[in-house]
């Protein structure tokens, strides 16, 4: 069969992987790369060369299992990662790290701080919380849950928001209408309601886009960059796909692997009720990614520094704000500290920026989840049409994977 790939993420990606044994199989990306968040830039300097991960960074031994065998069948190395959390404050005056009892209390004198103990205190409490809510058929929203545990609000404003906000690359105003228990089951199913047995965390040896050169290999003459596609047409006998300024094409089937908006915005008036029902449930929201080297945008303390730093302002922006720091992220060596900040690159030396990149991400609610419960109803049904993506479970990289063996599996493909 010919079938037509939308997308080159990580889902369609390991769709066209999978399939291209048994069939003939066409890539359609609108970028000039493949790996859609897999996006990894050489930086080269006067005695090194670097490659900086931007999009997908890390992953774990627990919770990526398909992402892990796939690294395996490709022969692509990985090594250990730091997976360290900080929060603090435009001007320093509030900081703190999970890296060691020094970096929690890297501004002293939370030492004597009430609601800093309290702050910490709540972790645990969070953790056999989180467990009964497990536990039970309740499906509060996280605002109402958090305020009905009587939680302190430096744990809600200064730690469990700034943490899932960057998890998910999420607005902190959009945690209040966060379904809790989506929430709570992921951090379990990270080890992050134990204190214990936590996952490990890796990243791919020479920068995230090794995978990619190494899956898009075998099918690279199938591979279109830099072209968008308009519109997609089904009927009985096959689809019909429009590339950008070129003639439509004829398949036999059609994989969507772009997100949720925009497989939308290519079927337009072809759509049927569900598919928008569906599909328009689960939004995604624009995020600024910038690779620098400006450590200004780290805390002000370097007892403070983390993996991931997430930004308190004074006057927030209605965006995720947190700055990656990818010496830790990717054992990057060297004197030079290298850094993807979201969302605040007016805080950026422009002379210090290396690249900026534009990505969405995934907006979780109540009613996505019972979306994503569907995909059954519009994948591999109406007009040879299926919808891959990460969007369709936690976001992650894993789930892009699993994702793309679903179709492939549906397309009659056995094999792992």
């Amino acid at each position: 069969m010919r079938i037509a790939v939308i997308g080159a993420g990580v889902s369609g990606l390991v769709a066209a992987h999978q399939l291209r044994h048994d069939h003939e199989v066409s890539v359609f990306e609108a970028a000039a790369y493949a790996g859609g968040h897999t996006n990894t830039v050489r930086v080269d300097g006067a005695d090194t060369t670097l490659h900086v991960d931007t999009g997908f960074i890390v992953f774990n031994n627990r919770n990526y299992p398909n992402f892990e065998r796939l690294l395996t069948q490709l022969g692509v190395a990985s090594q250990p990662s730091d997976m360290s959390f900080g929060v603090g404050d435009e001007h320093g005056d509030f900081e703190y790290a999970s890296t060691s009892p020094n970096g929690l209390f890297a501004k002293r004198s939370h030492l004597a701080s009430p609601s800093f103990h309290r702050m910490v205190l709540d972790v645990r409490r969070f953790q056999r919380e989180a467990r009964v809510l497990l536990d039970s058929d309740e499906d509060p929203s996280l605002a109402q849950w958090l305020q009905d545990r009587r939680f302190s609000q430096a744990f809600v404003d200064r730690l469990i928001v700034p943490q899932a906000a960057a998890v998910w690359s999420a607005a902190p105003d959009q945690m209040w209408t966060f379904p809790a228990r989506f929430l709570v089951q992921f951090f379990d199913n990270h080890g992050m309601l134990d204190l214990k047995e936590r996952p490990e965390w890796r990243t791919v040896q020479g920068g995230s886009k090794r995978y990619v050169e190494a899956l898009t290999a075998p099918f690279g003459h199938g591979l279109r960059l830099s072209t968008p596609v308009d519109a997609v047409e089904r009927d009985d006998d096959g689809v019909t796909v429009t590339p950008r300024g070129a003639a439509p094409e004829r398949f036999d089937h059609v994989i969507f692997a772009t997100h949720a908006d925009q497989a939308l915005a290519i079927l337009g008036a072809d759509a049927n009720p569900v598919e928008r029902e569906l599909l328009g449930a689960l939004p995604f929201t624009p995020n600024e990614a910038v690779l620098h080297t400006d450590e200004r945008l780290l805390p002000r303390r370097r007892r403070a520094w983390a993996s991931w730093n997430y930004h308190l302002l004074s006057t927030p922006t209605g965006k995720p704000t947190v700055t990656y720091h990818m010496n830790r992220l990717q054992s990057l060596s060297g004197e030079q500290q290298w850094c993807v900040t979201l969302n605040r690159t007016d805080a950026i030396d422009p002379a210090k920026i290396v690249r900026t990149i534009q990505y969405a991400h995934p907006v979780f609610t109540a009613e996505g989840a019972k979306a994503q419960a569907r995909v059954g109803e519009i994948s591999g049904g109406r007009g040879r049409t299926h919808f891959c993506g990460a969007y369709w479970g936690w976001g992650f990289h894993e789930d892009g994977v699993v994702s793309g063996l679903r179709v492939a599996r549906d397309l009659g493909v056995r094999r792992s």
